[in-house]
C-alpha cells in the first residue's frame, strides 16, 4: 500500500519527492506535531496509533502541491472520502489516518522542521 500511495504522488505532473524517510515516531515528535490537539478526545488514541509502527515521512514539492495533495488524500473520514482518493481507496478508521498533508505553507515549513530537522 505504501508503494501505491507514493506512486500516486509521483505520477502528479510537476510534483517531486525531495525527501523520504522511514521511521518510528517518538513521543516528543508526536507532541510537537499534534500538540494543538492535546486534551481533545482523539489525541491519545491518535498518538498511540502513530507511535505503534513506522511511518514514511515525505517532502513533496511542486506547483499547487499543498491543495493538490490534500485533494488526492481526501477527507480525514474514509467514509466521506471519494473513491480515487487515498483515504477513499485505502482508509478504514478515522483514527488510523493513512496520510497527512500540510494545510498551508506555514504548516508545511513547521512540519518539515519537525520531521526533517536537518533541512531548512
Amino acid at each position: 500500500m505504501t508503494g501505491e500511495i507514493i506512486s500516486r504522488i509521483e505520477r502528479k505532473a510537476g510534483w517531486r519527492i525531495t525527501a523520504l524517510e522511514l521511521r518510528t515516531l517518538d513521543q516528543d515528535t508526536l507532541e510537537q506535531h499534534y500538540g494543538e490537539h492535546k486534551g481533545k478526545p482523539f489525541y491519545e488514541p491518535l498518538v498511540e496509533f502513530m507511535a505503534s509502527g513506522p511511518v514514511v515521512a515525505l517532502i513533496v514539492e511542486g506547483e499547487r502541491v499543498i491543495e493538490g495533495l490534500r485533494a488526492l488524500a481526501g477527507p480525514t473520514d474514509p467514509i466521506a472520502a471519494a473513491p480515487g482518493s487515498i483515504r477513499g481507496d485505502y482508509g478504514v478508521i478515522v483514527r488510523e489516518n493513512l496520510i497527512h498533508a500540510s494545510d498551508s505553507e506555514e504548516s508545511a515549513e513547521r512540519e518539515v522542521k519537525i520531521f526533517f530537522p536537518g533541512r531548512s
